[in-house]
């Protein structure tokens, strides 16, 4: 199998709260051939360092995708360093400078100066038409003493690297293109990473023709295995689910506890409301996000504060100064009372103290979490203390509640 290289290019995907999607969409569609990246790399906007980078990726990998960098702003030189480490020089292509006039007339427009350098193409690379934007993108193979590489350059803008891809790169790629990938994805909930990693040890061990990854979040702990055999990821299946029980709760390519809780409840005709406070939202707009939600889920509220459980809940404003805004009964009163002021089959309540402070109503450490569920047999709650930061324990709290009622329902 041919070694595939992503290389995304910019400064800005190495600062917090940047994802370089372009990688994680590619690699998806890689699958789907059968193929596969062995490497991702992610650089800034310095010439040196994408030189060095460039040079070990002709080294090590047959194809390389490189994303970003072929704009028309100071920073955009991928192109030009790719010539530079190959050795060739550039040189303008007159269709991408037509295409690209035309673009602009098309719009009324008139392209500045800087625009014509992204016409300029490393000599021996052919062109990629770019159906969204201006800039060309550049498909080199066997590039000046490099022969049996291939590197494809894209626009970083997705959508213009996802049309030339779909249009134009991936035909070109078919020859390389094996047995599709197939991946079996299990969700677990209420399990941490270390003991599942421990409990389904052997049977990761007996599908050793598996890849196996694990992947802890603080909605659940995954667990995927990978490969070309689509009877033994079915066998193993159907092995993980005898052995792991109730703590495997879905398995699919998407979705998680919520979709659990989802599929359980459309089964049996039910129907579901929420009270949440700590998790401010999180619980039923995981819910609300699956399509066909409607036919489960009738209503809640973001019950915050002492007053918008007495507003919105009708629990008695002494009743909860008596108990404290997070404790056992105040909780399973939420539970109960949204399950009977919207008439559904089951109410789940979620308290707690996600930080930074303390609670202000009652001794409630933060990352403490309430989680209580009101159903036709009877109403329960049960405590946990949970980790993390704020965001993370909202929704952490989600997470424990959507199990609590899916194991109800089991």
């Amino acid at each position: 199998m041919p070694r595939i290289e992503a290389i995304a290019v910019g400064s800005e995907l190495l600062t917090a709260g940047r994802v370089d999607t372009n990688s994680i969409w590619l690699a998806d569609q890689l699958a789907a051939m059968g193929l596969a990246f062995h490497c991702k790399t992610a650089v800034g906007d310095d010439r040196e360092d994408l030189r060095r980078l460039f040079r070990i990726a002709l080294d090590r990998s047959d194809l390389i995708l490189c994303t970003g960098g072929l704009g028309p702003t100071f920073d955009d030189f991928t192109k030009e360093v790719w010539a530079e480490v190959v050795g060739v020089p550039m040189r303008e292509d007159p269709a991408a400078r037509a295409e690209m006039l035309a673009y602009y007339a098309a719009r009324d427009r008139v392209p500045s100066a800087s625009n014509f350098q992204q016409v300029i193409l490393p000599e021996g690379s052919e062109r990629l038409l770019n159906p969204a934007g201006t800039a060309p993108g550049v498909f080199w193979t066997d590039p000046k003493g490099f022969p049996g590489r291939r590197i494809v350059l894209f626009p970083g803008v997705p959508r213009e690297m996802k049309l030339m891809w779909e249009q134009q790169v991936a035909p070109r790629l078919r020859s390389l293109a094996g047995e599709p990938v197939r991946s079996l994805r299990m969700v677990f909930g209420g399990v941490p990473e270390s003991t599942l990693g421990e409990r389904t040890q052997p049977l990761r061990e007996q599908y050793a023709g598996l890849e196996w990854t694990i992947l802890a979040g603080g909605q659940h702990v995954e667990l995927v295995g990978r490969g070309r055999d689509a009877a033994l990821l079915e066998a193993a299946r159907a092995d993980f689910q005898r052995a792991m029980g109730a703590d495997l709760a879905f398995v699919g390519a998407e979705g998680g506890l919520e979709d659990a809780v989802f599929q359980l409840l459309s089964r049996r005709g039910e129907t579901l409301a929420v009270a949440e406070s700590m998790p401010g939202g999180h619980l039923a707009a995981r819910i609300t996000a699956i399509p066909g939600a409607s036919t489960v889920f009738l209503g809640g509220a973001t019950v915050y504060s002492a007053r918008a459980k007495a507003v919105l809940a009708g629990l008695d404003p002494a009743f909860i100064q008596a108990h404290g805004t997070v404790s056992q009964p105040v909780t399973l009163r939420l539970a109960e009372a949204i399950r009977e002021r919207l008439g559904a089959t089951w109410g789940v309540a979620v308290t707690g103290n996600a930080g930074p402070t303390e609670d202000v109503d009652g001794p409630a450490p933060v990352g403490t979490c309430l989680v209580a569920v009101a159903g036709p047999d009877g109403s329960q709650c049960l405590p946990f203390r949970l980790p993390g930061g704020r965001t993370e324990l909202q929704v952490r709290g989600a997470s424990w509640a959507l199990d609590q009622l899916r194991r109800r329902l089991l």
